[in-house]
């Protein structure tokens, strides 16, 4: 025992404990804080109580790395967290400052941690400093206690770590535990993973889910924490949040789980196959990423799709990764037979695949093969690995090599081609042991492209077009060159490009629903700020939009299924006893998220340059990717630009689409600065902060610095 901490248990009140947990590590110090009722209003929970923790435990006087023992990790649930019959109400968001982008990360997460740590007292946990030697946190929502002891002798990688502590703390109660961990790739790399568990009971063993963005897994062992350990044994009930108007709760909670369990078997299918339906939807528009988003498909594609391959392969029976979810998304391959690594000829329970680790560690590195994908899932869980950030870090890997502008002598030896299924489990288990060029692509596309310019030759306009991150975060995996939203939903989002911001490419693309830069302006208004809402109430978005209402395509606009808003918004009062209107909830999300944009100013970013793309999510870049699409080329050069393209060389025609695609893309960051009520140069005006309320003195201060 390194540290102990008593607590009375209190009691939740409208979905608040009015309590946050703070640990130091450095100097073994344990205490409970106060939640303002400022700080709710605001903030409201969840991604916005992370935020707000972090922007003032950090030093006034200079910017803090990632490393720094200043830097916290922040998590926390939400006021609407741990309703068993309201569908996904079981995340998590983490909060820290991210080892890839040097600025704030955000990463959303199921399983059972975040409605656990509710129960068990407190509203957000907050963990600053780092440790001598390696911890395990225990918080006992049972007794009332929270413990820091050693972890000499645990092991190392998440399936076992998690598994033993289950045992340890749970033992004939598996169900009341649930753990953080992360593994050795997390030690090793800079996109280290987090994963939350949960006890499967029909099963009989622990499932994980991944706060997989930024590095939160690399910063979690930087502070030399093994894991995290919640226990709650009480009863997971609609009453445990004390609501506002319990009647009201249970209603919308009906409705909404009624409507999921009658339609999802007749549209997506998510309670059987998940997110691997969008494989072949996306393969079919041209959207599905292949050898480093040089494609959007590619006819192996079916080889991945969910309806053929993964209805078969995940195990049937009851998924969701919170109790009573209707949308029962988070499938599992049972009794899987690993072929490499320390695992080689066991078998085990495979978590997954989403539909992102599907094309990220498949088709984006030209392999179709769903064993190779699923082995490399494991692997990257139980090491502690983004399974997005390292394929498409082993994708941009791979096309420098093959373009020459890398070697074997740069990989050790590997042949780093497209498809080569060996080298790029190879280069997974080299980053769970810091070795090899394992390691160098582990620190990220952003490092990967100053090392194979300054020490390789490499050509750095080319690394640059061709490197698939912004902000340092690598993209996750749509192909966005079709769709000038989408670029703009990648490359204006807070913490680099992924998809949880605004997902605009089938209105924009397939539906040609937003012509104009003012349409699209307003769909980066209204969506971001949306979703950003999910993080704050400790809500999945995925029922949002994955299941369609009855009668939506009649409404002014479906795309927003605002009869699912609406009832977030009763849900909400029920909870709260804050009256709330579908408008609201944006006006919620957009304090959080102008907040985050300067949070962002803050640590030297969030101006107009660090909203630039890489050229291939914007267009073709090489020669042979605008000859696989050229009649659609042409035709736009045609017809957009006013440029003939009869008898013009492909290089010249590049060129020309180049400088027109540039172009759009900069008048749509104006078009949408304009919008969320910025300046020119992506900042937020001090009208906007103060009509926001949140112009606290060191916010108005720093603004003023930079507008």
């Amino acid at each position: 025992m390194i540290a102990k901490f008593e607590y009375d248990l209190g009691t939740v009140d409208k979905g608040y404990n009015n309590r946050t947990l703070y640990i130091n590590l450095t100097d073994k110090r344990i205490m409970s804080n106060p939640v303002s009722k400022e700080m709710k209003d605001i903030f409201i929970g969840g991604r916005g109580f992370n935020l707000w923790l972090l922007w003032n435990a950090m030093p006034k006087d200079r910017v803090i790395k990632w490393d720094d023992p200043e830097n916290e990790i922040c998590i926390a649930c939400g006021p609407m967290g741990g309703i068993p019959i309201y569908p996904g109400s079981g995340k998590s968001i983490v909060v820290t400052i991210s080892p890839l982008t040097g600025s704030v990360m955000d990463s959303n997460v199921g399983g059972y941690f975040g409605p656990y740590l509710k129960f068990s007292g407190w509203d957000a946990l907050e963990i600053h400093g780092k440790a001598e030697s390696d911890v395990v946190i225990v918080i006992d929502g049972d007794e009332g206690k929270v413990f820091i002891e050693s972890a000499e002798g645990l092991p190392s990688e998440s399936y076992l770590l998690a598994a033993f502590l289950t045992e340890k703390y749970g033992g004939e109660n598996k169900n009341c535990i649930s753990v953080i961990s992360s593994g050795p790739g997390a030690e090793h790399t800079r996109f280290g993973c987090l994963n939350f568990s949960w006890y499967d009971p029909g099963r009989k063993f622990v499932r994980y889910k991944q706060a997989g963005r930024g590095g939160t897994g690399t910063v979690f062992r930087d502070k030399k924490i093994r894991a995290i350990v919640v226990k709650y044994s009480g009863h997971a009930s609609p009453e445990a949040n004390h609501p506002a108007d319990l009647e009201l709760v249970k209603q919308a909670g009906r409705e909404f789980s009624k409507e999921i369990v009658t339609l999802d078997s007749k549209q997506n299918e998510m309670a059987v196959i998940g997110s691997s339906y969008l494989v072949s939807i996306m393969n079919d528009f041209d959207l599905l990423p292949v050898n480093n988003f040089r494609f959007g498909s590619h006819p192996e594609g079916p080889k991945l799709s969910g309806g053929d391959v993964y209805r078969k392969k995940f195990d049937h029976g009851y998924d969701g990764c919170w109790i009573g979810c209707a949308m029962a998304c988070s499938h599992c391959v049972k009794d899987f037979e690993i072929k490499t690594g320390p695992y080689k000829g066991q078998k085990v329970w495979v978590d997954g695949p989403e539909y992102e680790t599907i094309a990220g560690l498949g088709s984006n590195c030209g392999i179709f093969d769903p064993d190779h994908v699923i082995e490399a899932n494991f692997y990257c869980d139980t090491y502690g690995l983004d399974t997005i950030s390292v394929g498409t870090a082993t994708a941009f890997a791979m096309e420098c090599y093959e373009m020459g502008l890398i070697d074997k002598e740069a990989t050790g030896g590997l042949e780093l081609n497209f498809g080569n299924t060996q080298a790029a489990m190879e280069i997974i288990h080299q980053m769970a042991k810091g070795e090899g060029f394992g390691w160098v692509v582990g620190q990220g596309i952003r490092s990967m492209k100053k090392l194979f310019a300054e020490k390789y030759g490499a050509d750095p306009r080319i690394l640059l077009e061709i490197g698939m991150e912004a902000k340092g975060l690598e993209y996750s995996e749509y192909v966005t060159k079709e769709s000038l939203a989408q670029q703009g939903g990648y490359g204006l989002a807070l913490k680099g490009p992924q998809h949880d911001e605004a997902w605009l490419i089938f209105l924009d693309m397939v539906h040609n629903l937003m012509p104009t830069f003012e349409q699209k302006a307003e769909a980066l208004y209204w969506f971001p700020m949306f979703r950003t809402w999910f993080g704050l109430v400790g809500l999945c978005k995925l029922p949002w939009n994955d299941v369609t209402p009855p009668g939506n395509e009649e409404t002014p606009d479906p795309a927003k299924f605002i009869s699912h808003v609406e009832n977030y918004a009763r849900c909400f009062y029920g909870v709260t006893g804050r009256k709330a209107t579908p408008d609201d909830l944006v006006l919620m999300s957009e304090r959080v998220y102008n907040f985050q944009r300067i949070f962002n100013l803050r640590m030297g970013l969030g101006t107009r340059e660090h909203d630039d793309v890489p050229y291939r999510s914007v267009g073709p870049v090489t020669k042979e990717e605008y000859e696989s699409r050229a009649d659609r080329y042409d035709k736009q050069l045609k017809e957009k630009v006013g440029y003939d393209p009869e008898g013009k060389s492909t290089e010249e025609k590049l060129a020309v689409l180049k400088e027109y695609r540039q172009s759009e893309y900069e008048k749509l960051k104006d078009a949408v600065y304009k919008r969320r009520g910025w300046n020119s140069n992506g900042v937020p005006t001090l009208q906007k902060i103060k009509k926001l309320g949140i112009d606290f003195p060191d916010v108005v201060e720093l603004t003023k610095k930079i507008q």
